[in-house]
């Protein structure tokens, strides 16, 4: 047995979509917990490009199981339109394929209309799906559950409590329009029909997978910089990203973590507001962009660029406990004479080596660098680390020595197969 669970080592978006899809075939069941539809998982399988919001990453295989966990809040709209869009491209026709936990949280239409309007005063980059609000009625105790939805009676006492008060905001405070009951209820209802085949109570079936010895792969969304206790507060995301959510987020406990492994691009992007020191508002930035299509999956924004930061990188490693990192699309970097790693902030005439809590010291923050040789050589379809140039060599050797941790897998192009796989987590050796 052996279950590993996959963070992102920077602000999101590192490839960690990929990086499941590879590791599916070694694991029995994938689970997703945390996050909601503001994440965006992209997986390219022959030429064809997948993008996941909900359903874990691992769902492209026919014979694994996945698992949205009690962590996630679920917009049941979006998870319906996923399961259709897989459905009708020949993927999950066995239904018992995938799982919800009936404790998962939904996202209803005045969480989204919350959202967007309070971004509108208080600007952090949020995404508008109601992934906060959703988050905040969960501490309230008055959040609405997946099994809240299963019994229609329940569902519409909750709801009609809760717009009582929702109402009252979004007309009071934030001048907008509220909602009528049989809207959300009969709509919902439909979701209810649509969805009850897959409500389950997944803590116990993962519980006794566990003690059948199944392999289990955890399935994190954005990144350690977005986490709500340990990011770049308040520019972070509703939920607890690291590592030990993990725990929380599946209804299973800490002592059947084995391994951590953090996903870091071989650069540095971020979405939204918030610090970055590294970040690139020049030809370079720009041509990290085009070259790696950094676009946001959910939203479509352009993604800020910069060098890679070892100094985000430790931090992610701290606070999750990571043992392994996967570095990815190695190959945008393939054009540049000189690439470069930040080894550490100068702030106010002294060298940190730790993301600072304080942001105005984050943001005054100068990165320092150090400059290596570039390839100048395409790197798709290298199948050990001794096939790449030696200049690339060189940088993940780089990597290694500043971050502590070894290289399990190295992504050199967006297909399944353009992977140097130097390590199996799974395995014992």
């Amino acid at each position: 047995m052996a279950n590993i669970v996959i963070v992102g080592a920077q602000w999101g978006d590192e490839g960690k979509g990929k990086i499941v899809d590879l590791l599916t075939r070694y694991a029995d069941i994938v689970v997703r917990f945390q996050g909601g539809n503001n994440a965006g998982h992209t997986i390219v399988l022959k030429g064809e490009k997948f993008v996941f919001h909900l359903i874990p990453s691992g769902i492209l295989y026919e014979n694994k199981q996945c698992v949205i966990g009690s962590g996630v809040v679920v917009d049941p709209a979006v998870l319906i339109e996923e399961v259709n869009e897989l459905k009708k491209r020949g993927h999950l026709k066995d239904d018992s394929q995938l799982m919800v936990s009936e404790e998962a949280h939904l996202i209803l239409p005045y969480h989204r209309r919350i959202d967007i309007a309070r971004d509108r005063v208080f600007k952090i980059g949020t995404t508008g799906r109601g992934i906060g609000p959703a988050y905040e009625d969960k501490v309230a105790r008055y959040g609405i559950r997946m099994v809240d939805l299963m019994d229609e009676e329940v569902f519409r006492k909750k709801l009609k409590a809760n717009l009582l008060q929702k109402n009252a905001y979004l007309s009071e405070v934030l001048k907008e329009e509220g909602f009528e009951l049989s809207e959300i209820f009969d709509e919902f209802l439909r979701f209810k029909k649509q969805l009850e085949k897959y409500v389950r109570n997944t803590s116990l079936i993962l519980y006794d997978e566990i003690q059948k010895g199944k392999h289990i792969l955890f399935e994190g969304a954005q990144g350690a910089l977005l986490d709500l206790d340990h990011g770049t507060y308040p520019y972070v995301t509703a939920s607890n990203t690291v590592a030990g959510n993990a725990c929380a987020g599946s209804g299973i406990g800490p002592t059947v973590i084995d391994s951590v492994i953090g996903v870091a691009k071989a650069y540095t992007t971020r979405v939204g507001e918030g610090p970055f020191p590294t970040e690139l508002k020049d030809q370079v930035g720009e041509k990290l962009r085009e070259k790696g299509g950094e676009y946001g999956a959910t939203t479509g924004r352009p993604r800020r660029c910069g060098w890679f930061d070892a100094v985000v990188v430790n931090h992610a490693i701290r606070i999750n406990g990571i043992r392994e990192v996967a570095i990815t699309k190695l190959d945008v970097l393939n054009d540049f004479d000189k690439v470069k790693i930040c080894v550490g902030y100068r702030v106010n005439g002294k060298i940190l080596h730790h993301v600072p809590s304080h942001l105005d010291l984050l943001e005054s923050s100068e990165p320092v660098y150090e400059e290596l040789e570039g390839w100048r050589r395409e790197v798709k379809g290298a199948k050990k680390i001794s096939e790449l140039p030696t200049q690339a060599q060189r940088y993940l050797k780089r990597i290694e020595e500043l971050t502590n941790v070894k290289i399990a897998m190295v992504s050199v192009g967006s297909e399944r197969n353009e992977t140097i796989e130097v390590k199996n987590p799974f395995s014992k050796d």
